[in-house]
């Protein structure tokens, strides 16, 4: 039983270190977007599709690949998505313009995004026989990849400062190759499975589906992103059009992308989807939004940066198994209320910076922000886990990791609209009004919503 629990413990390890990269990466490419705009000579808002088409990938990737590692089976999908993580991130530092390294960072989200629903499949035959609960590895995982988003910007930081942009590509080569080894030797071979046809594979892909949830995102991004000097107004009726056609083959498909009759059936769960969705647009605008006002308005280095950031990773750090507990012992939705409420004073307490960007006062502001981050991100996954149906679980994790990408992409693009005539103190105070405006709309939600239950099973882990 200890070699079969030691052997468990390698494989959720591994697994684990594979999970993280997405929400590492997803935040050490806050501290480089200066760096990728100065070395490229692009504008704010061309920079933040580095960010936009990592989400965009991200998105479309994570319920796609849920299904992939049950067709094809979770263990081999990992392995799959770790070579590609690995291939994506050595070529990518070589690349020779802006738009080679968008494409480098979707390979990445796409190999990324294989991780987190192979560990899922993977961890009831991975825990089988060693006698350890899979909540409670669940919960590693979980605290792994809080972490793992917050640590981001510090490591990204101190990467850029002394190895440039590229770093951050390359420190995934060894990561990747860690990962890919441990779940090689410590995890259980998939089970046999029936040989699919190729086609019926993409047909049960919904492959139309995924194309139109891109092209709706795409199109309202570019359109936005563009509105100076000259708005590109072709691209207007594109939006609508392409989220009709997207809402109807979504409903008429026997294998939807996005499950909307699932939304339609569990009003709980949709209410969870847009807390969460609101709650990642309050998040990733302080989140992207602070180090580049640092950068070019403080005059930080990347490095700099990236320290002042560092009381977000210690906090989440510290207070994620805080808030588990409380979840256990108060319950659900008194914990979610104090999320939300500490989302609205972290989201005020940003205007400080607008005032001065003296180190101790951007410590606070960080330190601040991780508070709610560990909480509401937590409390949502437990309220993921009461509202949906346990046959609708994986489904609805899927559309769960969407929602946090939709935010981050409305966050990026709010960011690239307001900085885009300069990251001063005036833009950061408009950043700041829309954040405090949707931090006190999140919590009205959380109270409409009336979240319940505690924590008595698994919650479902999910990368940031």
């Amino acid at each position: 039983m200890t070699d079969e629990r030691a052997r468990a413990g390698r494989a959720v390890a591994a697994l684990s270190l594979g999970t993280v990269l997405n929400p590492l990466n997803s935040s050490m490419i806050a501290v480089a977007l200066v760096p990728l705009q100065r070395d490229f000579q692009v504008s704010v808002t061309t920079v933040t599709w580095v960010v936009s088409s990592f989400y965009l990938a991200s998105a479309a990737g994570q319920p796609l690949m849920g299904r992939f590692a049950d067709r094809f089976g979770p263990r081999r999908l990992f392995l799959f998505g770790m070579l590609v993580v690995a291939l994506a991130c050595a070529a990518t530092p070589f690349a020779s313009s802006f738009a080679a390294v968008c494409a480098g960072r979707v390979a990445l989200a796409i190999g990324t995004a294989t991780a987190f629903p192979s560990a899922i499949a993977m961890l009831r035959s991975v825990t089988a026989g060693s006698g350890v609960g899979t909540p409670r590895l669940l919960g590693r995982i979980q605290i792994a990849n809080t972490s793992g988003a917050a640590i981001g910007p510090v490591l990204g930081g101190a990467l850029v400062t002394f190895l440039g942009w590229q770093a951050i590509f390359w420190v995934n080569v060894p990561l990747a190759a860690l990962a890919f080894v441990g779940v090689m030797v410590f995890a259980p071979a998939d089970a046999a499975r029936d040989r699919v046809p190729l086609r019926r594979t993409v047909v049960e892909s919904d492959v139309p589906g995924i194309l139109l949830f891109i092209t709706t995102l795409t199109a309202l991004l570019v359109f936005l992103l563009d509105l100076h000097p000259q708005p590109l107004w072709w691209l207007l009726p594109v939006v609508p059009v392409a989220a009709a056609l997207f809402v109807w083959r979504e409903l008429r498909t026997r294998h939807p992308f996005l499950d909307l009759r699932l939304l339609a059936a569990n009003r709980r769960l949709l209410m969870v989807y847009l807390c969460f969705a609101v709650f990642n647009v309050v998040y990733y605008c302080a989140f992207f939004g602070l180090p580049q006002y640092l950068q070019q308005h403080g005059g930080y280095s990347a490095g700099i940066t990236g320290l002042l950031m560092f009381p977000l990773a210690a906090v989440t750090i510290a207070v994620t198994p805080l808030a588990a507990r409380a979840i256990e012992g108060v319950g659900l939705r008194p914990t979610l209320l104090t999320g939300a409420a500490a989302l609205v004073v972290g989201a005020a307490l940003l205007a400080f910076a607008a005032a001065t960007t003296t180190p101790w006062v951007v410590l606070v502001l960080t330190a601040a922000l991780g508070i709610p981050y560990c909480v509401v991100s937590i409390a949502m996954n437990q309220a993921l886990y009461s509202a949906a149906r346990p046959q609708d679980a994986g489904v609805a994790a899927g559309i769960f990791q969407t929602s946090r990408y939709v935010g981050a992409i409305v966050a990026t693009t709010v960011l690239g609209l307001l900085f885009s005539a300069g990251t001063t103190a005036g833009s950061w105070l408009a950043v700041v009004s829309v954040a405090g405006g949707l931090a006190v709309v999140h919590l009205c939600l959380v109270v409409f919503a009336r979240p319940r239950g505690r924590a008595g099973g698994a919650t479902e882990a999910a990368p940031s």
